[in-house]
């Protein structure tokens, strides 16, 4: 079994994180004038946009949980956490507080993790992003199937993802 890859970057990060790639652009364009004056402050533009949105996608790309065989590891570039798999109650896909579809895990000390956040589906597969959600969601959902989860879907959530996604609703054994 391979390694799902999930989690939602929640909005105050996500800013702190954008904060971090401007202040790096703000640096390195101060660099520039330092060292070469006010002649090369578009170079200073340039290479500080390039490190900033580096920067930041570093940052982006650290924030993630990973569901594995053996553990869930959640981890932001700051900390990490491993969960292992017998602390997890339940999983349950319902609204959140945007409206947006969310897929959680219940944790044993009342913790709750969030694996995905999409907007709600209300067509078939049209683009990247939908697609990558698509398997997203089939990859959870098998996972916590092997791992003999329970899942709870609301009834709404359930048969849009059959009727425009073809995911069937979960089963119980």
């Amino acid at each position: 079994m391979s390694t799902v890859r999930a989690g939602v970057v929640p909005t105050r990060r996500s800013l702190l994180y954008v904060v971090v790639g401007l202040g790096v652009l703000a640096g390195m364009v101060g660099l520039f004038l330092a060292m070469f004056g006010l002649n090369r402050v578009v170079t200073g533009l340039l290479v500080g946009t390039i490190a900033g949105i580096a920067a930041g996608a570093a940052l982006f790309v650290r924030d993630v949980v990973e569901l594995t065989e053996h553990a869930i590891y959640a981890r932001t570039p700051f900390r990490s956490k491993t969960v292992p798999w017998d602390s997890v109650v339940a999983g349950r896909f319902a609204l959140d507080e945007q409206s947006r579809w969310a897929l959680a895990l219940d944790l044993a000390d009342t913790e709750e993790l969030v694996l995905l956040s999409i907007p709600p589906v209300r067509r078939p597969v049209a683009g990247a992003y939908d697609m990558r959600k698509r398997e997203q969601v089939t990859e959870i959902r098998e996972l916590l199937r092997a791992k003999r989860i329970p899942i709870t879907v609301l009834p709404q959530i359930a048969g849009a993802l059959n009727q425009h996604w073809q995911i069937a609703p979960p089963t119980s054994r």
